[in-house]
């Protein structure tokens, strides 16, 4: 079955709604100066009420290991989210499991995949000049159509309730990752569009 990530949880009103609609796993921005940021504190309370088996995903942008860490343990995160230019080297310095987010513009982006062997994923997300996620704009899902045949995959960018079932059709991914897709305002989920989104997915990868 499809695994389903909802991203930028900022509040336990909408990690509870996105639990309960069916998510298997919550993301948690912590990149300062974006508007759905968490401080490690209000996450790690938010993580604490949680219930048993939801995977929590701290988001990262260019930090030293040393940082992610501590946030880590703060926070009791299950993965680490890397979506800057993080080298292997200091990725591989990393004690917690890690994604790697991959912004793709074109195929030779994939060439990523394998710089990055201890990997759990990876992240493709839309490439845009003025930001590193959350754009609100897909990309040609016949790449990651491919990538998903040789790496384990989670798709991202611009997916929203109307176009997943779409997307989890023509990609066939590992998982789906949604934050401006399923929000009322940024930083505010749409509890609607969240079981509308998570109800989508999972009936495409059921036919």
């Amino acid at each position: 079955m499809i695994r389903v990530k909802i991203c930028g949880i900022t509040s336990r009103d909408d990690a509870w709604a996105a639990v309960e609609a069916g998510a298997d796993a919550l993301g948690f921005i912590f990149v300062e100066g974006t508007p759905r940021y968490i401080e490690p504190e209000a996450a790690a309370a938010i993580i604490a009420q949680l219930p048993p088996f939801v995977t929590t995903v701290g988001v990262f942008i260019d930090r030293t290991p040393e940082e992610i860490e501590r946030i880590v343990r703060v926070c009791g995160l299950s993965l680490i989210q890397l979506h800057g230019q993080e080298s292997p080297d200091g990725c591989s310095r990393l004690h917690a499991p890690f994604i790697k987010a991959i912004r793709v513009q074109g195929e030779r982006d994939l060439e990523a995949i394998d710089c990055y062997p201890q990997a759990r994923a990876f992240l493709l997300d839309t490439y845009a000049a003025d930001r590193p996620g959350g754009t609100g704009r897909t990309f040609p899902w016949e790449i990651a159509a491919r990538a998903a045949q040789r790496a384990t995959i989670i798709l991202s960018g611009g997916l929203t309730p109307k176009n997943v079932a779409l997307a989890v059709r023509q990609v066939r991914p590992y998982a789906i990752d949604v934050c401006s897709g399923v929000e009322a305002a940024p930083g505010r989920k749409d509890y609607h569009k969240v079981r509308e989104f998570i109800e989508q997915a999972r009936k495409a990868d059921t036919h």
